[in-house]
């Protein structure tokens, strides 16, 4: 790795006693009180040369290696791992660059493997380094032989979409959940000084609040400034980020569900929010915020033949589904193509969900008591990213004939779909 990999790992010490002073305040609070200044110091020159050790020796034992046929990572001080990633189960690789490390000019390599729930990271290498190895192994993966992969290089993208800072500005403006958690940030702790005048208690309440307000509007500024969506023959290329730079992939063929969403506020200007569902990646927003008509253009990208359901075409649940859910009920609506299978739910934040037929994994109907008696049934559809779209409170005879077509949709759909391959 990098020589200044050992900087990132110097700061686990540090972390551990910060996390054992948030576990219990009132015990951090009575050891500080009794520190001296010639305990401090002795405390700071012990946990300085042991944190600038400690990284030093996780960065020496850290190795990898680029076989004909695998990638190998080797850590651990006392306890050895070593990790074999087969290069043909490698299906995205991101390149992440915090803000010191775009000062130092390092980057780090976050992979993306079938059948792993984890990413295997390689941290740092240097910003070149960390570019060809990423394209040597993409290469390699797409089944380029050992000897010309290094040559290959990064497959040429097209820019399909930048979202402009200020239209996210406003977008964030536009979300009630960032009002909502600005507001709590407010008035909660107030109320808590009012009636206990206990500052641990109003600390410990206000800064979990203040800190999901920051994410849900600074924080998401700062990470989703200069989104950028490019086309690349493997797959489709996302950067973005003010501080923090990443450059992510989404892997052809490994998208499970596609989400559009609408916040209320949202919908005068025709934005929409979309999400993902991606197999073995925690890759999950193509875009912050477009325009409908630019969002249904890229999903089209995503899911090839796909074209996103209207409003009229989906179809509500029966009127009866209002003793259910008072109002609500009509918020959820059904569309069933024969690509996909959509279904959309939610009043205020409506969120449309698209499963391809071929990325069904299993079918579900199910009924409480209360919904038994008004012929009423929820059908849920299970993808390979383990997450469930249900289509609810639909007539229980619907249903019943759903669940059955679905299923044979979906076995003829992974039957007729083209194999999940790199540059295919």
């Amino acid at each position: 790795m990098h020589p200044v990999t050992p900087l990132r790992r110097a700061w686990a010490p540090v972390a551990v006693l910060v996390g054992w002073a948030v576990h219990d305040p009132d015990q951090a609070q009575r050891q500080l009180t009794r520190l001296t200044t010639t305990h401090l110091l002795i405390g700071l020159a012990v946990l300085i040369p042991a944190a600038a050790l400690y990284g030093f020796l996780t960065w020496w034992f850290t190795h990898y290696a680029v076989t004909d046929t695998e990638l190998r990572i080797r850590t651990g001080l006392l306890f050895r791992r070593t990790a074999h990633i087969r290069l043909e189960r490698i299906q995205a690789i991101d390149v992440t660059q915090p803000l010191l490390a775009r000062v130092a000019g390092v980057a780090k390599l976050k992979l993306d493997v079938i059948g792993t729930g984890k990413k295997d990271e390689l941290a740092f290498l240097g910003a070149d380094e960390a570019r060809a190895l990423r394209a040597e192994l993409l290469a390699r993966a797409a089944g380029f032989a050992p000897e010309t992969a290094h040559e290959v290089g990064e497959a040429p993208a097209r820019q399909l979409l930048r979202v402009p800072p200020g239209v996210l500005a406003v977008s964030l403006l536009l979300t009630g959940a960032t009002w909502g958690t600005l507001i709590a940030a407010a008035v909660v702790p107030t109320l808590l000084w009012l009636a206990t005048h206990n500052l641990w208690t109003v600390l410990a309440t206000a800064l979990p609040l203040v800190g999901a307000a920051g994410a849900s509007s600074a924080g998401r500024f700062v990470g989703e400034y200069d989104w950028t969506v490019a086309e690349s023959p493997d797959g489709l290329r996302i950067d973005h980020g003010l501080l923090d730079r990443a450059h992510e992939t989404v892997p052809p063929g490994r998208v499970q569900t596609v989400r559009l969403v609408e916040p209320l506020l949202w919908r005068r200007r025709r934005w929409v929010r979309v999400e993902l569902d991606v197999a073995g990646s925690s890759n999950s927003v193509l875009l912050p915020v477009a325009p409908r008509e630019i969002a249904e253009s890229v999903v089209a990208r995503v899911l090839p033949g796909v074209s996103v359901p209207t409003a009229p075409e989906l179809s509500r649940p029966p009127r009866r589904a209002a003793r259910c859910r008072p109002l609500w009920w009509r918020g959820h609506g059904l569309a069933v193509t024969g690509a996909v299978f959509a279904a959309r739910y939610g009043l205020l934040r409506r969120s449309l969900a698209l499963v391809p037929h071929a990325k069904v994994q299993s079918v579900r109907l199910a009924q409480g008591p209360w919904r038994r008696a008004l012929r009423l049934a929820d059908v849920h559809v299970d993808t390979g990213a383990n997450k469930t779209v249900t289509a609810r409170l639909r007539d229980a005879d619907e249903a019943a004939e759903l669940l059955r077509a679905q299923a044979e949709r979906s076995r003829t759909g992974r039957r007729d779909a083209p194999p999940d391959r790199w540059m295919a």
